[in-house]
């Protein structure tokens, strides 16, 4: 029997496979409200980074009971998760929302599902705002790029070129992530300012998309809706199990996946839309998604 060690895009499940307390160069913060917990690490420097396993940025992880539908919609978790997102988006300019993933496969649409509920404004202008009797409105544009294997383009690539055009101040990239636990899968939103590195949850990771790639800040925005087979054994049977490579290509997702992609884009949507618009309600908001 060999330990196992956990795959997941989670830095939150990062720092607890460390088997550490305190990590040098690398903060942490928790706090609870009504109906679930937020937990902050900052990662301070390159040493603290190369430890937890995760670049220098800030780490925002929200943990629920599930994701909330309909009215539900309206309740803590979203103003957590909006008041989360406005800590990281610059107060002004153009703001890309890149929804990233498959649609043809349910577990990987996240992103996309959640860019389709996008409000975008980039091609209201200000007299046509005005005629529709709309506030002042913040320039948003979504755009889902697909994956590598449908386009044979990276998805860097499709973004660095929209955002040379765009000239963006910042980009959201919206993607599935993979957990290391099943308690956390499809209850879970992270939020970083490190970008995002697609395909990195099913061992097919792809060009970075980061503030470094692209040079404007990047937030990645994600849910882990996968779980690797082992992580799964090593969640029922114990943190030491037989390391099998025959099952390292094996993920778990569950049965109600549709469900879980709907809501959860659903979610993300409004709390992204209510950060970029302020001067709409949330039910305004909900409206036009």
């Amino acid at each position: 029997m060999v330990e196992l060690t956990k795959r997941t895009d989670l830095a939150l499940e990062c720092r607890e496979n460390t088997g550490c307390g305190e990590i040098e160069g690398v903060t942490v913060s928790e706090r609870e409200f009504d109906g679930g917990r937020l937990t902050e690490i900052n990662v301070l420097s390159d040493e603290g980074g190369k430890k937890l396993g995760k670049p220098k940025g800030r780490y925002i992880t929200m943990e629920t009971d599930g994701f909330p539908e309909g009215d539900g919609l309206f309740c803590d978790a979203t103003d957590e998760l909006t008041e989360c997102l406005l800590s990281l988006v610059p107060d002004r300019g153009t703001v890309l929302v890149a929804g990233l993933g498959n649609t043809d496969i349910t577990p990987d649409a996240l992103g996309p599902k959640c860019s389709s509920l996008i409000f975008s404004t980039r091609h209201i202008d200000g007299e046509t705002a005005k005629a529709l009797s709309l506030p002042p409105l913040r320039n948003v544009c979504a755009v889902s790029p697909g994956v590598t294997g449908q386009t044979g383009i990276e998805t860097l690539e499709i973004i660095a070129g929209i955002c040379d055009r765009v000239k963006p101040c910042c980009v959201i990239c919206v993607d599935a992530l993979a957990a290391g636990s099943v308690k956390r899968l499809a209850k879970t939103v992270q939020i970083s300012s490190s970008g995002i590195e697609p395909g990195s949850g099913v061992n097919n990771a792809r060009r970075a998309v980061t503030r470094e790639t692209l040079g404007v800040p990047v937030i990645g925005i994600g849910v882990p809706t996968v779980v690797d087979a082992a992580s799964l054994v090593s969640d029922i049977a114990g943190d030491r199990v037989k390391k099998d490579g025959e099952y390292d290509h094996l993920v778990v997702t569950p049965g109600n996946i549709d469900v879980v992609i709907s809501s959860a884009s659903r979610f993300l949507a409004l709390a992204v839309n209510r950060a970029l618009q302020r001067g709409l309600t949330p039910e305004e908001l909900l409206n036009v998604m």
